[in-house]
């Protein structure tokens, strides 16, 4: 992705999170210089907090790309020994018809709430018995504490307000439906770098064009600019 186009999403994205009430936190707002000025910014690096605009290297952000910024993340040593800060935040932004594509989760659970905007479409497969995806499994989802059987496949939507739980093997891909979607993630300890499990050969972080400089660092910035 070019670095003009990434900052041409981030302003559009800080607006569309304003237009919903939503406000991001202090460090969003840094500019590069800014940042690694910072000598107290070290738990926001190692938590990857931040900005995260990705195509999946696919060179085609429009039809399958995501918007996201961590919020939070907490650690996952605490997870591991059953306490402390075990639970992340992001949230995301999913445009019309922009997909994005079926992946599971190894440890991460998530709540997937629909912010505002059109209707959040999430569509589900089941895994089989090692974990992989499975054509003809379905599965159980929980949508704002009711049980919801899901078939191979099938595809719920969600108004604004309305939310569903995804556990590990639950296979899923999202995209919005009649406009773009502010959605929320509510998890439990975030690796964009390790449990993101595609069903395609696909990345997860993009390649970026340097054509302009940053507006804001990206999280995939953190290792190349601040360390």
């Amino acid at each position: 992705m070019k670095r003009s186009r990434i900052n041409e999403i981030m302003r559009a994205a800080d607006d569309m999170i304003r237009h919903y009430g939503f406000v991001l936190p202090p460090f969003a707002n840094w500019s590069p210089d800014q940042f690694k000025a910072r000598t107290d910014a070290s738990a926001i690096v190692e938590a990857r907090c931040g900005w995260d605009i990705t195509d999946y290297g696919q060179g085609k952000f429009d039809e399958m790309g995501l918007f996201l910024f961590t919020l939070r993340n907490g650690r996952l040593a605490d997870l591991q020994r059953g306490g402390g800060m075990c639970y992340a935040e992001k949230l995301l932004i999913s445009r019309q018809d922009q997909l994005s594509p079926m992946h599971t989760h190894v440890i991460k659970a998530e709540d997937i709430i629909n912010r505002g905007g059109a209707t959040l479409v999430i569509e589900l497969y089941g895994s089989d018995d090692k974990g992989n995806f499975a054509w003809d499994k379905g599965g159980v989802v929980w949508c704002d504490g009711i049980r919801r059987p899901y078939g191979p496949g099938e595809k719920l939507k969600f108004a604004p307000g309305e939310s569903v739980t995804l556990m590990p093997g639950d296979w899923h891909a999202f995209w919005g439906e009649g406009g773009d979607v502010l959605i929320g993630e509510v998890s439990t300890v975030n690796d964009d770098l390790t449990d993101n499990i595609f069903r395609e050969p696909i990345g997860r972080f993009s390649e970026i064009e340097e054509d302009e400089a940053p507006w804001h660092l990206l999280v995939s910035d953190y290792d190349g600019w601040l360390k």
